[in-house]
């Protein structure tokens, strides 16, 4: 019975186009071709099929907020001669990450951008990887 009721709300909604639609279905076909503002949606948000991560569309992930590492671990000074440090804070190609994928917050993200500055002035840190 279940079967029969679901395919009751199909037929009928099937049934009002092919009655009234002779002349309007081969109109609403060319005008979804001709490439105009209903063009087939996409799925996400994004131009290019990626899902959007803001509030329209929510990801698979509960994203954690990020915290300053220099906050919570309390470091005051940012050194130009800790490499170590500074790499996890230089891409690959040699640029600095940006604050907002870091997690660190202004005061430290500007110490550590002058400390990799530093670094690379004097050839501790390189400006660009070999290409």
């Amino acid at each position: 019975m279940s079967e029969d009721q679901a395919k009751a709300p199909e037929t009928s909604a099937a049934a009002p186009q092919a009655a009234s639609g002779g002349e309007s279905n081969p109109v609403s076909s060319s005008s979804q071709g001709s490439g105009s503002s209903s063009a087939p949606a996409r799925s996400g948000g994004r131009p290019g099929g990626r899902p959007s991560g803001g509030a329209g569309g929510r990801g698979k992930f509960f994203r954690r907020k990020k915290v300053c590492k220099f906050c919570t671990e309390k470091i005051d000074a940012i050194s130009y001669r800790d490499v170590r440090l500074l790499q996890g804070f230089v891409a690959e190609r040699g640029k600095i990450v940006p604050r907002r994928l870091t997690g660190v917050c202004t005061t430290h993200q500007r110490r550590l951008t002058r400390a990799i500055k530093q670094a690379r002035n004097i050839a501790l840190l390189p400006f660009a990887t070999r290409h």
